[in-house]
């Protein structure tokens, strides 16, 4: 009998990812192409199928593709699309992403944006297996989140839900990019962090070689590890907004644990300890010393790939 396998594909504005996956999480193959050489997205799918195909021949006779996951900016579950993704270069489009993969590969298919597919694998493959209330939130260049209650990822009634990133925190805030002001990934985010790292450096008339564009969420790590103050001082002032979001966020679904994925949640205790202080400092008394939040156990550079992947192994098992 053949074992079976799914395809896991990451579409992100730079690269697009994609691999083999078993049952177990193991990657059995995976490739990485530019996600910019395409300008259209038909090309760039046929190039991805082409490659998914021959990197099955090795696993024809023993194994039997099952499905298709995909993860990609602004992916709409139910319709199989993505709509209007800001950072693709189809940005003013709407792809029908699944009939465009199901047309040259025809298993069943399922996309969700990036951050729920993350999700979806930290439960499959991760750190929230036999849980069925959790958060996954994403530190990256923004703040991604997904939401999970009974077993089941929250969509809404769009697809559209579980978008913790855009909850205003600040009216009046900062500029966020998706038009509003004061959203919380505008603060906790390597962007947000980048930002509240400059403001406490000019607060104190202090001048730094480093181009701002060049700073990241790893180089004010590497300040506070130094013992630095701005740098410290930025990590506890972005641990006190998200353990305040985070605290609100729990009263919808009360979830048995929140993770933090990405470049910041990397900074162990300077993000973990204010954001834990914070949220408990803030939650409702009925969820106090009830909800850890924990570092994902999704590797860096397979999350994407697996969380894709998952979306068909959850299908599928359970």
């Amino acid at each position: 009998m053949k074992q079976p396998l799914v395809v896991g594909i990451d579409i992100g504005g730079t690269n697009t990812a994609f691999g083999l996956v078993n049952q177990q999480g193991e990657i059995l193959a995976k490739e990485n192409i530019h996600t910019e050489h395409f300008p259209l997205p038909e090309d760039l799918v046929a190039v991805v199928c082409k490659n998914i195909k021959k990197a099955f021949q090795p696993f024809v006779e023993t194994h039997e593709l099952k499905g298709v996951g995909i993860g990609a900016p602004n992916g709409n579950h139910f319709k199989g699309t993505i709509e209007f993704a800001p950072n693709l270069k189809w940005k003013n489009k709407i792809i029908p992403i699944v009939q465009l993969f199901s047309e040259r590969i025809p298993v069943k298919t399922i996309l969700t944006n990036d951050a729920n597919a993350a999700a979806i694998g930290e439960m499959i493959f991760g750190g929230a297996k036999g849980m069925k209330d959790f958060i996954f939130i994403t530190l990256g260049t923004g703040l991604g989140s997904g939401i999970v209650a009974n077993g089941e990822l929250i969509y809404g009634h769009d697809s559209c839900a579980g978008e913790i990133g855009h909850v205003i925190v600040f009216p009046d805030g900062r500029q966020c990019g998706c038009g509003r002001k004061g959203c919380l990934e505008t603060y906790c985010s390597a962007t947000g962090i980048k930002r509240t790292y400059a403001d406490l450096l000019m607060s104190r008339h202090e001048k730094t070689s480093l181009e701002e564009k060049v700073a990241d969420a790893k180089y004010i790590f590497d300040k506070a590890l130094q013992g630095e103050e701005a740098a410290i001082e930025a990590f506890d002032y972005t641990g006190k907004i998200l353990g305040f979001a985070l605290a609100n966020s729990v009263a919808y679904t009360s979830p048995e644990a929140i993770f933090l994925f990405g470049g910041l949640a990397l900074s162990d205790q300077f993000i973990f300890e204010p954001t834990i202080k914070n949220f408990e400092e803030n939650l409702l008394h009925i969820y106090k010393g009830k909800i850890k939040i924990l570092p994902s156990q999704l590797k860096e550079n397979t999350a994407a790939i697996l969380g894709a992947a998952s979306l068909v192994w959850k299908e599928l098992v359970y």
